[in-house]
Order: C-alpha cells, then structure tokens, then sequence
C-alpha cells in the first residue's frame, strides 16, 4: 500500500467527486477500488482532509438522515454527510491534472531509456 501525499489526496479526493456527490467511507472504498488497493485514505486522513477542502470552498456539503430498515418512522436516524465538488473544486482539479500530466511527460522522458539498457529488469 502507498500513502498518498497530500497534493496526491486531494487530487483522487477531487477526481471522485467529479464523478458525483459522495461521503466519506464511500470515497474512502472508492479509491482503494479504483487504485486496486495501492491507496488507501484512512478515516483519520479523510475526514480532515475533508474539512480542509470544505472550508477551501472547493466542496459544498449537505446532510442526510439515514434509518435502519425496519426503524420506526417517527424514531431520528443517524446523519451522513455528503460531498460535492465545487465550481472552485472542478477549477482545482483541473489543475492537479495539468500537472500530473506534465509531471508523467516529464518521467516518460527518463523510461525509455531505462528500460532499453534493461535496469531494473529481471
């Protein structure tokens, strides 16, 4: 498992809420999922990273009452809170990815040649 840095956090935090309005945990399962498990955000990493990009102003928040199924209706259910990526969040996604992208043109300058003369290779 590889610990994400904390420009490289909030750009997968940031990518996968480009794709929809989530909460944590869910976040959390969704970039393990996503990197095959090679990145794990632990709740202790998440939730202030979380924090952090709400007061940036580059994700908006809203609450959801969740019941247990079979819970009597009139009985209050615990809270989820949800995140969405920002018009100020999609704008600073845009740029992590600008640089990540000059950053692998960078390193791919240096890969052919490794790989030709065959370091690291079995």
């Amino acid at each position: 498992m590889l610990h994400l840095k904390q420009d490289h956090s909030e750009f997968v935090v940031l990518s996968v809420l480009a794709e929809g309005p989530s909460y944590g945990y869910a976040i959390s399962k969704e970039i393990a999922a996503r990197s095959e498990g090679a990145f794990k955000l632990s709740a202790s990493a998440m939730y202030p990273l979380l924090t952090k990009l709400e007061k940036q102003g580059l994700v908006t928040t809203s609450w959801e009452e969740i019941k247990a199924q079979g819970a009597d209706p009139d009985s209050s259910g615990r809270k989820r809170k949800w995140y969405t990526l920002s018009t100020k969040g999609t704008k600073r996604l845009a740029q992590h990815i600008e640089t990540q992208r000059r950053v692998v043109k960078i390193l791919s300058a240096f890969a052919p040649d490794a790989l030709a003369g065959g370091v690291g290779m079995p």
